[in-house]
């Protein structure tokens, strides 16, 4: 990852993907990123918001407001991750596949996606950094490289030339401004 931030002692860099589309969408989006703080996450910068179709399993669905976010970190990759699905809890996201309500790709009040953290690749059970379809999603790129047009993966793939060989059909809108990191850490 190539921006150059002030970290504080211990902290890394890193990317998240922000999405939405219940309720009022961009106030989801915000307590979100508000909320990252009490979980350990400096959230420094943010995309613009993006007005974005439904891919996946379940296309007949409302449209998602999607950002993305760079945040600083102590926190190890588990524990990033488990500070992502606090706030979707938090704010009302079902994650329990057994749960009557769940459905894959389905509609979502938050989705906090660990995108990128660090320079170096990580695997377990639970997550794969950098995330495995960061650089196939046009919905992730276009906000993404707002942040830095330069950010490459841990491999030196620059993530501009994937967006590049993007197909173009997969409705990307800039919709709003960048949300307010202000208080977020």
């Amino acid at each position: 990852m190539t921006a150059s931030v002030a970290l504080r002692a211990g902290e890394a860099l890193g990317y998240l993907g922000l999405g939405t589309n219940v309720g009022d969408r961009r106030l989801q989006l915000q307590t979100a990123v508000d909320a990252l703080g009490r979980h350990g996450v400096r959230v420094l910068a943010s995309s613009a918001t993006y007005d974005t179709d439904p891919v996946g399993d379940v296309l007949d669905q409302p449209d998602f407001l999607n950002a993305c976010v760079r945040i600083a970190t102590a926190l190890a990759p588990e524990q990033l991750l488990d500070a992502c699905k606090a706030v979707e809890r938090e704010h009302g996201r079902t994650t329990d596949v057994t749960a009557p309500d769940y459905v894959r790709h389905g509609p979502r009040p938050i989705d906090v996606d660990l995108l990128l953290l660090g320079d170096a690749p990580y695997s377990s059970e639970r997550l794969t950094l950098p995330h495995a379809q960061v650089a196939e999603r046009r919905f992730v790129l276009v906000p993404l490289l707002e942040l830095d047009l330069d950010l490459a993966l841990p491999d030196g793939t620059r993530l501009m030339e994937r967006l590049e060989r993007l197909p173009l059909d997969e409705g990307v809108r800039r919709s709003g401004d960048p949300l307010d990191v202000s208080a977020a850490g």
